[in-house]
């Protein structure tokens, strides 16, 4: 767990691979996933370096698999998922993978291209065989009189009085079902109402060759005469894509003809079923390998891009990289090394060389299952600056706590427990399927985090005494309502039956009898009176815990500056600041406890206002009669430590800034003076003089302009940037307490919630004393059960968790962290191989 608490310490080191081994080294490198590359080619094209056709061959194969894994899913075939993770291989195997891919891609692509030239035949047999079975049907009913008095009625009214015969020509074709209104209007009107239409729609769905969707169509024919109509017809069916098929006109020849379309029908379909048949057996052997195909094919790839980051030297025989490391893991990293160069089969080794540099090293914090779920937390709010303290070992405790204050339900926190307790006790089951639910994902990534603040809350719940905002007895009342205990016999049982409500004193021998063993006395749950008690409490723990958190992160500071070497910003930075919020705010919080332990029943109402008393104390005001002390020398006290909070202001905003210009002033007198010695310019050494806050001085001088080997330092920005802090912490001192109020009155708000859902809707069905209302009740607790998961857990906790969220990121870790860093991002092939099966 050491490592949890800072950062990584880690280096930057010089790799040299000879040329025949660099792949193998770089492959055993991403199985180990703890060196960062850094690019040496950052003014190189990307098309200009060394393997982009090695990089280029790999992204036409993940292309070729991509192609097939498309093919797999159409077809609904099950990928294979043995969780074999296959090693790299070498570059002369890249031209046998080519070669099985691109025999596999062609094979499929012959078979695409059959099998859609064989179902583009089928769909037209299939239509010209609907077309001659409703054709015929058309036919049998223009043999009726009446129809045959309809059709003739299209020819010109002096030859049908003359009885001349019914000479029309037709055309018969498949058209859309939907696109059978447009048809039939636009015919309508180009035509003049010269043509008779019939259609029938076609009961089975027709499969579109090209897209292999169920399309739904109607067989048509027209009625017309003369070849201007014809024309004008056939315009209008290539206008709506219809397909027009050749239709005899003897019953005898549309017989004939049917009878071969039928016989090449059935042809065709056993040569569809042969050419599926094939297809499937292929698609099943390449769902078989093609994931172990993506993953050689993706690492090649991986590996190719890292080798593009190295320099090549000038003999061409070896590879110069820059990577960043863990310290602890170097021994590890030249165990892989050692396996990369024996598995290439070279006799020279490859060469780790550490190197000094004054660049800011990335940041890696060393997680586990556990521990990743709070670390995203701090990580969420910037990356730790290179060996900063971590809030994440602290944020474990501190959060769900915090949670817990907020969302503090017993019988809440129970169902919570039990949601991610399910979710810990299957996720290797959970993580072996995959879910591609984004909402599902954050939550499972989070079932530690969640199981924890459900555990706290069932803490809190039990202290507060509320469970689905209902009280536990499980000690019994300490209060008593007994008449005996009472003087002159003022209460009787008829006073208590006669009345709905009565004030019990605490100070009345017998009706107290002492503190509740744990948590909050179960006769506060019937009192009316119970929001004025709990706001008191709550208000009060919301300070005691805010106040105590604050001044942890200020401690965590000190740690910083001892890690650091920083003794100025100790001495003028992290003393005063703690000092400052003891003197006002820890003071509060003892007085808190005092008033606590000195006023008991008989002598609280005399209990002075801690809140007036405070504002009192910051203003020098001690002659208001309405408040009296609480204790002998009150006001010496306060007095002085307001004084000493308000001398910490001064050597936080000036005197820090005068020692640094000095400092800055006496290295530059000192570097000036060793000219011509050996040390030309540097300044002291640390045995002449203590080490200057160079952090401080460079953030205000970007620059970089030095005179004598110091950092030009600029006395202005220094000192505004110094009053900015100054001012911040001061005034945050206040508005962060403050802050930490959410506290109670989240606290209130889930337990007023609670209630209120408990008395509109719990309340009906338990108040039923019918034959029914056991039905009644069942459904009522349904509703419940829904309302109580949507609003009290899931809204509620999402509530508390961002407001959780918000005190440790500005409350918290202001004080001690700065998370100006930036990430290490080591190469790895687990997390390319996640970033591919993942999406």
């Amino acid at each position: 767990m050491g490592e949890l608490f800072r950062s990584e310490e880690m280096t930057l080191a010089q790799l040299f691979l000879q040329s025949e081994a660099a792949y193998c080294c770089v492959s055993e490198l991403g199985e180990l996933g703890m060196v960062q590359f850094r690019d040496l080619n950052p003014d190189v094209n990307v098309f200009q370096r060394k393997f982009v056709n090695e990089v280029r061959r790999c992204e036409e194969m993940d292309r070729k698999l991509r192609f097939v894994e498309k093919e797999i899913k159409k077809a609904n075939i099950p990928t294979m998922d043995t969780g074999e993770n296959p090693e790299v291989p070498f570059p002369r195997d890249m031209i046998d993978l080519e070669a099985t891919f691109e025999k596999l891609e062609n094979e499929l692509k012959e078979i695409n291209t059959n099998q859609e030239a064989l179902k583009k035949n089928f769909l037209e047999l299939t239509e010209l065989k609907h077309i001659l079975r409703r054709t015929q049907q058309f036919f049998d009913e223009m043999e009726d009189p009446n129809l045959l008095e309809e059709s003739s009625s299209l020819l010109d009214p002096s030859e049908a009085g003359r009885g001349a015969p019914l000479r029309l020509g037709f055309v018969a074709g498949v058209i859309n079902r939907e696109r059978i209104p447009t048809f039939e209007r636009m015919l309508w009107r180009v035509c003049r109402g010269n043509v008779f239409l019939r259609q029938t729609e076609i009961e089975d769905p027709l499969e579109d060759p090209t897209t292999g969707d169920q399309v739904h169509k109607s067989v048509f024919i027209i009625f017309f005469q003369g070849d201007q109509l014809k024309n004008r017809v056939k315009k209008i069916c290539e206008g709506f894509r219809a397909s027009l098929y050749p239709c005899p006109e003897t019953p005898q020849e549309r017989k004939e003809m049917a009878s071969g379309v039928n016989t090449r029908i059935d042809d065709l379909q056993m040569v569809l079923n042969q050419t599926e048949d094939h297809r499937q057996r292929v698609l099943q052997a390449a769902a078989k390998t093609i994931r172990v195909w993506f993953i050689k094919v993706r690492k090649m790839k991986a590996i190719y891009h890292t080798l593009n980051l190295c320099n090549i030297d000038v003999t061409q025989k070896c590879l110069i990289a820059e990577v960043w490391c863990p310290v602890s893991d170097l021994d590890s990293i030249q165990f892989a090394l050692r396996r990369g160069t024996e598995r290439s089969g070279s006799t020279v080794p490859s060469i780790l060389n550490r190197m000094q540099t004054k660049q800011t090293p990335p940041t890696y914090n060393k997680t586990n299952k556990f521990t990743s779920g709070f670390q995203n937390i701090v990580d969420a709010y910037g990356i730790g600056t290179y060996r900063e303290i971590n809030p994440a070992p602290y944020t474990i405790i501190t959060f769900p706590f915090l949670f817990a204050v907020m969302f503090g339900d017993m019988g809440h926190g129970v169902l919570m427990t039990c949601a991610a307790l399910y979710l810990v006790i299957r996720e290797s089951r959970l993580l072996a399927q995959k879910s591609d639910n984004e909402m599902f994902s954050m939550i499972f990534a989070g079932r530690y985090i969640i199981l924890l603040m459900g555990i706290f809350s069932v803490y809190t719940g039990l202290i507060y005494n509320d469970c689905f905002s209902k009280s536990l007895n499980m000690f019994g009342s300490s209060w008593s309502v007994r008449p005996m205990f009472f003087p002159k016999g003022n209460w009787t049982f008829e006073t208590l039956d006669g009345n709905s409500v009565l004030q019990l004193d605490p100070a009345v021998p017998g009706v107290f009898g002492g503190p509740y063993p744990l948590g909050i006395d179960p006769i506060w749950n019937i009192a009316t009176n119970k929001l004025t008690f709990l706001n008191s409490f709550k208000m009060k723990m919301s300070v005691i815990l805010g106040v105590i958190h604050m001044l942890f992160g200020v401690s965590l500071s000190l740690f910083n500056h001892l890690y650091f070497k920083k003794p100025l910003n100790i001495f003028l930075g992290f003393i005063p600041e703690i000092v400052f919020m003891s003197s006002l705010f820890g003071y509060l919080i003892l007085l808190i406890f005092y008033k606590w332990t000195a006023y008991d029943a008989t002598t609280s109402k005399d209990a002075p206002s801690l809140l007036i008393a405070f504002i009192n104390m910051c203003l020098f005001n001690y002659n208001d009669p309405t408040n009296k002390p609480l204790y002998r020398g009150q006001v010496g006290i306060q007095s002085l430590l307001v004084v000493i909070a308000l001398a910490c202001v001064p050597c936080m905003l000036v005197v820090k800034t005068m020692v640094l210009r000095r400092q800055y002033l006496w290295k530059k007198h000192l570097g000036m003076q060793k000219f011509g010695g050996v040390r030309v310019g540097n300044g002291p050494t640390e045995d002449e003089a203590e080490i200057i806050d160079h952090d401080q001085l460079s953030q205000h001088s970007e620059e970089g302009d030095e005179v004598g080997g110091v950092c030009a330092f600029n006395f202005g920005d220094v000192a505004v940037h110094q009053a900015i802090h100054t001012i911040e912490y001061c005034l945050g001192c206040i508005s962060n307490t403050a802050s930490y109020l959410r506290l109670w009155a989240l606290s209130l708000a889930h337990a007023q919630l609670s209630e209120v859902l408990w008395g509109m809707v719990m309340h009906l069905g338990l108040s039923s004393r019918s034959g029914g209302g056991f039905f009644g009740l069942s459904i009522i607790f349904s509703a419940f059960a829904m309302l109580t998961v949507c609003i009290l857990l899931i809204m509620e906790g999402l509530s508390a968790f961002l407001h959780a969220l918000r005190l440790h990121w500005v409350e918290f870790q202001n004080k001690f962290y700065t998370g100006q860093g930036f990430k290490f991002v080591p190469f790895s092939f687990e997390s390319i191989l996640e970033g591919r099966f993942d999406e």
